[in-house]
């Protein structure tokens, strides 16, 4: 049983170390600031939460899993407010366009 439990945890915690590795990939890949922030931001929250939950398997200590529980609860807090400040402040000063959306009934053919 033992075996299974670490298997596990290192399967978690190569799959959230795979999808942090993809989320710098399209920080650095996509090529404005929106579809960035999603990628610094929703993959990068999965890939904690595998990262965390594998080591709690392979550790298999409560106050361990207090701890990671902590951990993802702050990243959860504090990684959309983030994501809206840089949002917020880049469309301030100018740096996104919103694309501008018209009403098909308004077209005049």
């Amino acid at each position: 049983m033992i075996e299974i439990v670490e298997t596990t945890g290192g399967v978690l915690m190569l799959l959230g170390s795979l999808t942090s590795l993809l989320a710098a990939v399209g920080l650095l890949r996509f090529p404005d600031l929106l579809t960035r922030m999603h990628a610094a931001t929703k993959p990068q929250s999965l890939g904690l939460i595998l990262l965390a939950a594998g080591l709690g398997c392979v550790l298999r200590d409560p106050w361990v899993w207090v701890l990671l529980t902590l951990v993802v609860l702050f990243q959860f807090l504090t990684v959309p407010v983030a994501a809206h400040m840089v949002g917020r402040g880049s469309l301030r000063t100018g740096q996104v366009r919103l694309p501008v959306h018209r009403d098909p009934a308004d077209r005049h053919d």
